[in-house]
Order: C-alpha cells, then structure tokens, then sequence
C-alpha cells in the first residue's frame, strides 16, 4: 500500500533481453482497466468494448442473422456477437490461430487469398448482415507504408462486404488517423446510405486507429 492508503501502479521489473517499449506495453496492460473488465467477463481481448461500445451507440449487432469476422483472432468480436445473438451464424478468418469459439466457424487463412471470399460465403447459408474487420497489417515500422497495407486490407474488406451484405447490411472496420481516404470514402457513400467514423472510449487514447461504420446497404443491381 502506498502512504495515502492507495495501491499503486502495477510496476513491471526491467528483464535481461526486455526492451523498454516491451517494459511499457506490459505495464499498460497491466494497468488497463478494459483489460481487467475482459479477463473478468470471460472475453479473450479488450478489443471487445470497442465492439460493445461502438453497438450502443450504432446498432450494428442485435437483430442480424449472419455474420463476417474478418481479422477473428484473438475471437473477442466474435464472443460479442455469439453473447448478444446467440443463434447468429457467424464465421472468422485470420492468419494468426484462434482458439475455438462455440457456433463460429474460424478460417487460419490470408483474407486476400483468391479462394478467401468464397470459402466465407460458403460457410453461411446466405449473405450476411454484417461484415466487421477489425484488420491491421503487420508493422514494417514505416508509418507510411503501414498506414497504406492496412488501408489496402480495409478496401479489400469493404469490397467484400459489396460483393456479400445483404441488403440493409452493415460494414464496420478498423481505420487509421485520417480516416477512410477519400476514394474509398466515396465508394462507401455510393454504397451505403450512412458513413460514419468513430473512436469508442476502449480505443487507447494514444492510438491511431478509428472506425468506419457504413449502415444501409443498398444492394447490388
């Protein structure tokens, strides 16, 4: 305890072979109240508030009946869906294993695969209503090649959402500061009857990322 009767900050001991970034990320995590509420509730990452959250606020998950997880790992997303709309039909892909979620149906694959698309559409009987990436390319440490290969990821996803939503449906993906750029801003207006971008409260107030919420799918002609 500390002399004001308070516990103070979980502090990580420096390790032979620990770099100082990895030192700070662990006391984050260590301190991070999300973190904690995740462990609590039984949600494998704090990634899941951001969802919660960003459905208060939109509407995105009560009421659909297939849904698209792209970027699954580590299942958080997934696990909201399956605790909100329980009889969902709901498949994931990621490159990175996924431990099993109980009704989900999980791809270890690369989305940009050719046969990607396909096999997630196989494994709904029927388009989905909503389509949600929470992708991110891996870091080379360059912001501006970053930013691009996961932007790219975004517009394969929004493209794939085009290609399968049900009419009605919703897009929801993770962006970068700036937001959607323009020319894929455009696509999702000539699309989508709304477009939105949000930073819930369980985004880290240092992080770069947002979402995009596009809702009203129009349908293909």
């Amino acid at each position: 305890m500390s002399r004001a009767g308070r516990n103070p900050d979980k502090r990580v001991r420096s390790a032979r072979g620990r770099s100082a970034s990895s030192v700070r990320w662990l006391e984050r995590q260590l301190n991070d109240p999300y973190v904690k509420q995740a462990k609590a509730e039984g949600y494998r990452s704090r990634a899941a508030y951001k969802l919660i959250e960003l459905d208060e606020k939109f509407g995105l998950i009560r009421g659909v009946q297939r849904v698209v997880d792209l970027g699954i790992a580590p299942g958080g997303w997934s696990q909201v869906v399956r605790k909100l709309v329980p009889k969902a039909a709901i498949v994931g892909i990621d490159l990175l294993p996924t431990e099993p979620i109980e009704g989900v149906t999980i791809l270890q694959m690369d989305f940009m695969d050719d046969t990607a698309p396909g096999l997630l559409e196989a494994a709904l009987d029927g388009p989905p209503d909503l389509v949600m990436s929470d992708m991110a390319a891996n870091t080379v440490g360059h912001k501006q090649t970053d930013h691009l290969r996961t932007m790219g990821l975004v517009e394969a996803a929004a493209w794939f959402a085009i290609e399968n939503l049900a009419k009605g449906g919703t897009f929801l993906a993770k962006v970068l500061a700036g937001g959607t750029d323009s020319d894929l801003l455009a696509l999702l207006k000539q699309n989508f009857t709304t477009v939105k971008h949000a930073k819930p409260p369980a985004s880290r107030k240092g992080s770069s990322e947002w979402y995009v919420i596009a809702q009203g799918f129009k349908g293909r002609d």
